[in-house]
């Protein structure tokens, strides 16, 4: 494992095959091991072809390397993995990636695989419930708050006398435009809820059969209002507001209504929402990143529910651990959109 040494990686983890961190798992003592609070943020395997005993997985990320060579795994794909598996990887440079992400901030990436673990069999209600709460809680943590405390403040810029949230209706179609193309259409308080009163009228209008989702100016939206970061003082009442008026439960209960057209940056909640749409189609200069983890959270706009089914547990794990900026053409192939545009 020299390639994950090369990183730089203050403590590494434990690197075995996955059958023996499975025999590991039911030992109680030494399940325990295998968490950021012993030291352990991840632990690497390879994968083998050895039967699996039913344990619970560990409290940490589980990285898994099915190289080319490793026998009947280079068959598998990353959705066919064990359910031991949180995120699967090709070469050990790969997983030094990775490694690298969830040592930065080891508590949200803790939160982030142990939510999608859960998220993975659970409602979309439930789904949602769950990510608030680890969000409102990692809010209050010391990655966040050591995030916040390294970025520079900048000085708020004043919102332009016009709607955060257009609507236009034609018949039976409703088109609801993001409208704060100065900020990219950042997710803040006010448009959440200005969209949140544009969605709810569609769902208790049946005679508004289809709805189109799109943001103006250079992008759809780049993700939550850093503007207002840090601004929760409360997490009881963050979750409580967060149950009270959700656009993404919204737009899931309009999945068979709704068409979310996207472009540009689609950072955090900008994919987060549009795949709770039963149909997303995206242009060609469109891409997609989940940084939540990088600054001590988790995807808080419903990401670990609507992307989930769209790529799967690993791939989203893999999105959300790493930031990585995902294109439209892996996007498309791994469905996270339905279709690429001119």
């Amino acid at each position: 494992m020299a390639a994950l040494k090369e990183v730089g990686v203050p403590n590494l983890p434990a690197t075995m095959p996955l059958s023996e961190l499975a025999e590991r798992l039911r030992q109680p003592a030494q399940a325990e091991e295998f968490s950021a609070l012993t030291g352990r943020a991840c632990v690497v395997v390879h994968v083998d072809d050895e039967p699996l005993p039913q344990v619970q997985p560990p409290a940490c990320p589980v990285v898994a390397i099915a190289e080319p060579s490793a026998g009947a795994a280079r068959k598998r794909a990353a959705r066919d993995m064990p359910a031991l598996v949180d995120v699967a990887v090709a070469t050990e440079q790969d997983a030094a990636v990775v490694v690298d992400a969830i040592v930065k901030n080891p508590l949200a990436a803790a939160a982030l695989v142990r939510l999608l673990r859960h998220n993975e069999t659970a409602s979309v209600a439930d789904g949602l419930f769950a990510e608030s709460l680890a969000y409102s809680t990692l809010q209050h943590g010391a990655e966040f708050l050591s995030w916040l405390a390294r970025r520079k403040k900048r000085p708020p810029r004043p919102e332009p006398p016009s709607d955060t949230v257009l609507l236009d209706r034609m018949d039976a179609r409703l088109n609801i435009t993001l409208n704060r193309p100065h900020k990219r259409n950042a997710y803040s308080t006010g448009l959440r809820d200005a969209l949140c009163e544009a969605l709810a009228l569609a769902v208790e209008d049946d005679s508004i059969e289809r709805v189109t989702l799109r943001g103006a100016g250079a992008c759809f939206c780049a993700g939550g209002d850093l503007d207002e970061f840090g601004m929760a003082r409360d997490a009881a009442v963050a979750h409580a507001s967060r149950m009270t008026r959700s656009a993404g439960a919204l737009i899931h209960r309009l999945r068979d209504r709704i068409e979310a057209r996207v472009h540009g940056p689609c950072i955090g909640a900008g994919i987060e929402l549009p795949a709770f749409a039963g149909h997303v189609s995206a242009r060609q200069d469109a891409f997609f990143q989940l940084p939540e983890v990088g600054m001590g959270l988790v995807p808080g706009a419903g990401g670990t529910v609507s992307i989930l089914p769209r790529i799967g547990r690993r791939r989203l794990a893999y999105m959300a651990l790493t930031g990585a900026r995902i294109d439209a053409a892996t996007a498309l192939d791994w469905g996270l959109v339905d279709v690429v545009v001119d």
